[in-house]
């Protein structure tokens, strides 16, 4: 089995959290990940999430649930934008990107560039 990334482990445990309808064990959440994760390695990053105020938490019984309180669509454009800043090349980078899409992302991407007050 290959080792993930830590940030993109964190990235995974909070689309799991995204997807949930409510409170998730780290154990549910194991269980929903790819690659059977540790445990261990799962309460790590939850807690990373919960210093981040990116997770809230609850006590039920003798465990602690957590859910998913920071917007998703938000985090995840906001490490878009940061990977973006740092390149050398920005217009190569969204190329790249925009050629990566399929057919329905690259829809969808048409629609909002084309609403009304949108940047051109």
């Amino acid at each position: 089995m290959s080792r993930r990334k830590l940030g993109q482990l964190e990235a995974e445990v909070l689309a799991v959290l995204a997807g949930a309808e409510g409170f998730l064990s780290p154990g549910d959440i194991c269980d929903r990940l790819a690659g059977e994760p540790a445990y261990t390695t799962v309460n790590t990053i939850l807690f990373r999430l919960l210093d981040k105020n990116m997770v809230g938490r609850e006590k039920r019984g003798r465990a602690f649930v957590y859910r998913l309180t920071a917007d998703e669509s938000g985090l995840a454009a906001e490490r878009m934008f940061g990977h973006l800043r740092l390149a050398h090349n920005p217009s190569a980078v969204l190329s790249q990107f925009v050629h990566g899409l399929n057919p329905r992302e690259e829809e969808a991407l048409r629609a909002l560039l084309d609403e009304p007050g949108s940047r051109s």
